[in-house]
């Protein structure tokens, strides 16, 4: 048997994707997701005809989302149908409820969900606010790639990207930082192994 052959018909073990854990999100240069109310109007001083600061990258490198029960909520107000029904979506919340099509409610221990999630093939898994699931992903240390686009305002108050206390030091690498036109700055890195 060829060595070609034989790693075709073992391809699962030998060739099997890390699904990387990926958060994509933006915060103004003082730290917040969201205005004190959860607005996020102040977004839109960097809406650019055209222009979407990597989104549709991340949209073809993943197949799985993560976000929290707020900013699902918060999605539906758009007044538009929720834009990821095509890809398993998995919303962190305190209260079970039965899925909907691709559209998860989970309650469980996040470690346990992603090693699940990544015990399948797939591809990576887009993770996205609030604050509060990004905090317990690396209370456990489990973000592979953070790409932070940081928008040119200072808000003062609000929904912080990142919730003090509890979670340990975290060393990370650039992999890449993009400036745009409209001042927004994207930040690329990887968590240090």
């Amino acid at each position: 048997m060829s060595i070609y052959l034989l790693l075709s018909q073992n391809k699962g073990s030998f060739f099997m994707h890390h699904r990387k854990l990926i958060l994509f999100i933006a915060c103004s240069l003082d730290g917040f997701i969201a205005d004190k109310d959860g607005g996020l109007g102040w977004l839109d001083m960097v809406a650019a005809e055209g222009q979407d600061y990597g989104y549709s990258d991340i949209v073809k490198q993943t197949d799985t989302f993560i976000l929290g029960r707020k900013t699902y909520e918060k999605v539906l107000t758009f007044g538009m149908p929720f834009p990821h029904d095509d890809r398993q979506t998995y919303v962190i919340t305190s209260t079970p409820k039965a899925p909907e099509n691709n559209l998860h409610f989970y309650n469980g221990n996040v470690a346990d969900l992603l090693k699940d999630l990544r015990s399948k093939e797939g591809k990576d898994i887009h993770l996205d606010g609030g604050g509060q699931v990004i905090h317990s992903f690396m209370k456990e240390n489990l973000i592979d790639e953070y790409i932070i686009s940081i928008i040119p305002t200072l808000l003062g108050d609000g929904i912080p990207l990142f919730v003090a206390g509890g979670k340990q030091q975290t060393d990370l690498e650039l992999l890449k930082s993009t400036s745009y036109p409209s001042g927004l700055v994207q930040l690329h890195y990887c968590r240090r192994k």
